[in-house]
């Protein structure tokens, strides 16, 4: 990370910083370029960075590294620090510190990776729902969220499920059975058996022209009836019988020459 990251030791010996003191450090960093001086405020300073980190903790992290994580954001808050505006160092690294860790959990520590504009809604969402619940006496639905949340019902569902990506289960973690997954036997998926025959199936497809291929389709994934689909189609359902065997027929022909090939 850098050098000033030693060993994170907050021990607080020393007590609150004086003002004149922390103005001192701050003066002797920016103007005389005084290494020595941006490391003695950092270490001064780590009492308040557990402060903040603390806020942080019971999300799956140990609180000494989420300080270190904080102090990160305590050096980009020191190196950008103006000595002009007259303010206290903490008063301009809490948000830093802050906005370090949180970034973090947002990117470091989902089970799984997760655009970043799903995390930030799911975090939004979760805080939603407390307080929608405390309000409403109920959990809130999924309308009822994306309204506050002004987001669509797909994308908060999405951000919802997302969120059940934080943390990932151990395969160990007993279950309702009182068995781990890794002691549950495998199945055999039968979507993998159907695989091949999809592949074949979209090869025949494509060898028809657009209005046989709607045909097929009406017919064998939705069910329709002949007299169904003359009537969505607009063509008599004898005409419907007759392409539909036309139609079988050149799948047959063009899967066979794929096979062949």
């Amino acid at each position: 990370m850098t050098s000033v990251m030693f060993e994170v030791r907050a021990t607080g010996r020393r007590g609150p910083m004086a003002a004149a003191e922390e103005r001192e450090f701050l003066r002797r960093w920016h103007e005389e370029g005084d290494r020595l001086a941006r490391e003695q405020l950092v270490e001064r300073m780590l009492p308040f960075v557990r402060h903040v980190a603390r806020v942080y903790t019971g999300r799956g992290e140990q609180l000494e590294d989420l300080v270190q994580v904080g102090v990160v954001g305590l050096l980009n808050a020191i190196d950008r620090f103006d000595l002009e505006r007259g303010l206290r160092l903490s008063t301009f690294a809490a948000p830093n510190i802050s906005g370090e860790i949180k970034r973090h959990f947002r990117d470091r520590s989902w089970a799984v990776r997760v655009p970043r504009d799903l995390q930030e809604l799911s975090a939004k969402a979760s805080r939603a729902t407390e307080r929608l619940s405390a309000t409403l006496g109920r959990t809130p639905t999924v309308t009822e969220l994306a309204a506050v949340l002004d987001s669509d019902e797909e994308h908060v569902l999405e951000a919802i499920e997302a969120g059940r990506n934080y943390v990932a289960a151990s395969l160990d973690e007993p279950g309702e059975d009182g068995e781990g997954l890794s002691r549950i036997p495998g199945v055999v998926d039968g979507g993998f058996l159907l695989a091949e025959d999809r592949v074949m199936l979209g090869e025949g497809l494509a060898a028809l022209p657009e209005r046989e291929r709607q045909i097929v389709l009406l017919r064998f994934a939705r069910g329709f009836t002949q007299r169904e689909i003359a009537d969505h189609v607009g063509i008599s359902q004898m005409h419907v019988s007759r392409l539909l065997r036309r139609s079988i027929e050149q799948m047959r022909m063009a899967i066979d020459s794929g096979a062949a090939a």
